[in-house]
């Protein structure tokens, strides 16, 4: 499957460059799946949240001194 491929791919580039591959994930459903659908973007949603900002970005922002648009 080309997409879990990808999303492994992707895992690794983030963890080179030094963020945390959790921040990607590949769930398989159907349209006629809302509350699964619900409940994967809610656990997603939570689980960036717990990770905290993109220390990438914060390290950019401060060598920069550009601040994130509000």
């Amino acid at each position: 499957m080309n997409a879990k491929r990808r999303v492994e791919r992707v895992k690794e580039l983030l963890s080179q460059i030094g963020l945390e591959p959790d921040r990607v994930r590949m769930f398989n459903m159907s349209s006629a799946m809302a509350g699964e659908f619900a409940k994967a973007a809610t656990e997603m949603s939570e689980q960036i949240s717990s990770l905290g900002p993109n220390p990438l970005r914060t390290l950019a922002e401060g060598e920069t001194g550009v601040e994130k648009p509000a």
